[in-house]
């Protein structure tokens, strides 16, 4: 019996290939426990479809994510925040306030994504990475000022 594997499974194959394998195994074991299904031309041709469409859509993914990338890495943000003696912010800049300004920029990133090397505690300009996905990073600089009228 040939069946088409939908997962890795050791010392059989890997997902995708199509194998031969006894009767009973492939019918009680393999597909009985979802991991593989009966290999013919139209499980094949429907599971390569899907593969191809899958493939597009990681490729428009990516494609975004380098457009967010150039966008990000001409972009330097400015944030303002209440200074204290020695240029010393009340408290320090948090993801959440990066990602709010980046917002007002009509660029929408989830906090996890955002590092910050050290802690942002005094008015200047700092490096900050941006880890978008599929191996892309972005690297932007946030401008602290104080909060005008201080």
């Amino acid at each position: 019996m040939k069946v088409l594997l939908l997962e890795n499974i050791q010392g059989l194959g890997k997902k995708g290939e199509v194998v031969e394998v006894k009767d009973g195994y492939g019918q009680n074991f393999l597909i009985a426990k979802g991991k593989a299904q009966h290999a013919t031309n139209e499980v094949i041709n429907k599971y390569k479809a899907q593969l191809r469409k899958q493939q597009e859509l990681e490729a428009l993914e990516i494609a975004q994510m380098q457009q967010i990338k150039q966008t990000l890495e001409g972009l330097k943000l400015t944030l303002h925040k209440k200074v204290g003696a020695n240029n010393t912010l009340f408290g320090s800049i948090t993801k959440d306030e990066i990602v709010l300004a980046l917002d007002e920029h009509k660029i929408h990133i989830d906090k996890k994504h955002i590092e910050i090397p050290q802690a942002i505690k005094h008015t200047g300009e700092f490096d900050i990475l941006a880890k978008l996905g599929h191996g892309i990073n972005a690297n932007f600089k946030i401008i602290v000022e104080a909060l005008k009228g201080e």
